[in-house]
């Protein structure tokens, strides 16, 4: 494989990724100046940014969707597996919500508040974005990156010559890390880091994977509507 076509294949699995952080960075920058007393910011108004962040990423999933050869969805044809799976997504989920250390007094993440939105309908639209971007787009763009890209590319450089579900101890360990260190809940993130892993691990199928992160942020997004604890998004 030569290196120009190894580094396209890179960029297809990251820049979703690094997009998506870019616009939490941008988020955060917004916040600090906001901070600093320059001008007054609306607890809401960063809210208007989700649905952005999220079509823009979902579009460059869907722009790249031909070279993702590592996915295929005959992999969920096994009913029984597939189930499994699912069943693993919840798990992940039941944990999560049990697992809400933060470092230091940082103190829990203030969140998505759609009570603080103006007007029922823009309430409804951007929570409605919200729940999409975390069940359609994320867990694609999430997997793709840590499963597919990153993991296989701390073994070799060329990753694409490295098949799905390869394990080393260190892509393993740096992946999980990594991983549980992008989320608010760290211990969290690490947990789920892990199981997501062994997931790949034992079925050598990124659709699993992505299905069962797909599954956790739906039982998730029902957990935090209905009972309003917004700090879980």
């Amino acid at each position: 494989m030569s290196q120009q076509v190894n580094d396209r294949s890179a960029l297809y699995r990251y820049l979703p990724f690094t997009v998506f952080m870019g616009f939490i960075g941008l988020d955060e920058l917004i916040r600090f100046i906001a901070g600093q007393g320059l001008y007054t910011l609306e607890a809401s108004t960063l809210y208007y940014l989700y649905p952005i962040k999220a079509a823009t990423v979902g579009y460059l999933l869907y722009r790249f969707r031909s070279h993702y050869s590592e996915l295929n969805s005959k992999d969920l044809a096994n009913i029984p597996a597939t189930l499994l799976t699912c069943g693993v997504g919840l798990l992940v989920f039941v944990l999560w919500i049990n697992m809400t250390w933060t470092p230091g007094a940082a103190g829990a993440p203030q969140g998505f508040n759609p009570s603080l939105l103006p007007g029922q309908s823009v309430r409804i639209f951007l929570t409605l974005c919200r729940i999409a971007g975390a069940v359609l787009v994320v867990p694609l763009m999430e997997e793709l990156f840590w499963r597919s890209f990153l993991i296989r590319s701390i073994i070799v450089k060329n990753f694409d010559t490295v098949p799905i579900g390869t394990f080393t101890w260190g892509s393993f360990l740096i992946t999980v890390v990594l991983f549980g260190l992008e989320h608010n809940y760290i211990l969290a993130g690490i947990m789920a880091g892990v199981i997501y892993n062994l997931l790949l691990y034992r079925t050598r199928s990124l659709a699993h994977c992505i299905l069962a992160h797909a599954v956790t942020n739906f039982a998730l997004a029902v957990y935090v509507v209905t009972t309003g604890k917004w700090q879980f998004w």
